[in-house]
């Protein structure tokens, strides 16, 4: 088997650590995220079909129930970080130059603008206000 050169540094080798540092974080969350979004659209997509064609009342009445609320609650919360995972890592792979950090900083603010804003409205919904 033939020595394959290695990318790391030396300090790199010695605390096994890569050279971002950080990267195999990233790459666990998103695929944590994956499996959650998985999870909670087939929960999601059985509630909305149970919901269709319902009187506004009752979807209102059963978004009010903590196991209807809670998982579209979790869906919205992991989307969100999975959506602003995967469009991070396309800026950082096609975007060079300045618009770069502009782009992540308004990727980071967007995913937050939208999480926010549909927990506020499904909290609203909850919680009767």
């Amino acid at each position: 088997m033939a020595h394959q050169p290695s990318m790391k540094t030396a300090l790199g080798r010695v605390r096994g650590l890569g050279s971002a540092k950080s990267g195999t974080d990233t790459f666990w969350l998103q695929r944590l995220t994956g499996v959650f979004n998985a999870v909670f659209v087939v929960i999601t997509l059985g509630i909305v079909i149970a919901l269709a064609g319902r009187p506004h009342a009752e979807v209102i009445a059963a978004l009010r129930h903590p196991l209807v609320a809670l998982p579209i609650g979790i869906l919205i919360v992991s989307g969100v970080i999975h959506m602003r995972i995967g469009m991070k890592e396309i800026i950082e792979d096609y975007v060079h130059g300045g618009p770069k950090v502009l782009a992540v900083v308004a990727n980071t603010f967007f995913a937050v603008l939208v999480g926010a804003s549909t927990l506020f409205a499904l909290l609203k919904i909850s919680f009767g206000v």
